[in-house]
């Protein structure tokens, strides 16, 4: 069986996040969907939070696992005996860090191989950060999140951003 882990902190869930899980998940047997930790941000969902939109927007693909993890995600690869770990790379700035992700990555754990996938063609601008500034001049936010997340994400936001 042929499986991929695709980590991120989803925070919140977008259009791109979903282009890659929907696209990942046909190029494997089974594909678990990791909500990670990370020190570096900080998150306006709860780990909850999070796992539910996922799952509310996902749940018609079929070898989909949603899993959270507070461990280094190359860890929990190696735990669920996974060796192909999906990444997403929008721009340069990306690649660098992307890039530096994949060495550790790789260092850490010399079976796990760092797969790459490109947005579809209109999603490559959509960030987290870019759905805050919207939502903070009260921008539409729709055509970047699921439709479903559109009420959820703005209302939690405004709280934060106004």
């Amino acid at each position: 069986m042929k499986k991929a882990i695709y980590p991120g902190s989803f925070d919140p869930l977008t259009n791109g996040h979903l282009d890659l899980i929907r696209r990942a998940s046909k190029l494997v047997d089974k594909l678990y969907v990791v909500v990670a930790d990370n020190v570096n941000k900080k998150t306006v969902f709860t780990v909850e939070e999070r796992i539910n939109m996922i799952k509310l927007v996902t749940k018609d693909i079929q070898n989909l696992e949603i899993l959270h993890t507070n461990k280094l995600v190359v860890e929990v690869s190696r735990d669920l005996n996974i060796s192909i770990m999906i990444r997403g790379l929008r721009n340069l700035l990306d690649y660098v860090s992307e890039y530096q992700l994949a060495s550790f990555n790789k260092n850490l754990n010399p079976d796990i191989e760092t797969l790459i996938m490109f947005p579809s063609k209109d999603m490559h601008y959509i960030s987290s950060s870019a759905i805050k500034e919207l939502i903070y001049h009260d921008a539409d936010i729709s055509p970047y999140v699921p439709h479903e997340l559109v009420d959820v994400i703005r209302n939690k936001y405004s709280k934060i951003v106004k």
